[in-house]
């Protein structure tokens, strides 16, 4: 059985949250682009996150729900029709004056970004005192 590090753990925690901080942060940032390379509005982004059981854990031979990692398995654009806007002077206007802006929602993605950045901010700290415990540890197995 190997042993658990919750280090790892909390470190994939992080970069699942980094993840989804970045591609909020993307999100708001072209909620009004309505011209892209591929053509049509900027299409919003989710991250796509999953929880991979550890193998060979001592935990995951008790309880297969317990002692999961996030793990990102990728970024997918959202699939929702564009929000049409009556802007007939708009460079990238249709024929009957609408422009095609992406469906973003910038209050929820505010406050989903809010919570991944809070999210972070735990796995953060979460791994200092794993490392103070360890360290903790470290210094009983040297006295004995």
């Amino acid at each position: 059985m190997s042993r658990i590090n919750p280090i790892e753990i909390l470190a994939n925690g992080m970069a699942a949250a980094r993840m989804r901080v970045n591609t909020l942060a993307s999100n708001i940032a072209n909620a009004e682009t309505t011209r892209t390379p591929d053509g049509g509005p900027y299409k919003r982004r989710d991250v796509v996150q999953v929880a991979q059981p550890i193998p060979g854990s001592f935990t995951s031979a008790l309880d297969r729900l317990s002692m999961q990692k996030p793990v990102v398995t990728g970024v997918v654009e959202d699939q929702a029709s564009p929000r049409m806007v009556h802007s007939p002077g708009h460079p990238d206007a249709d024929k009957n004056g609408f422009v095609a802006y992406p469906n973003i929602n910038v209050v929820q993605t505010m406050t989903d970004l809010l919570s991944a950045s809070r999210l972070y901010q735990a796995n953060v700290t979460a791994v200092e005192t794993a490392r103070n415990l360890q360290g903790e540890a470290s210094k009983i197995l040297t006295q004995a």
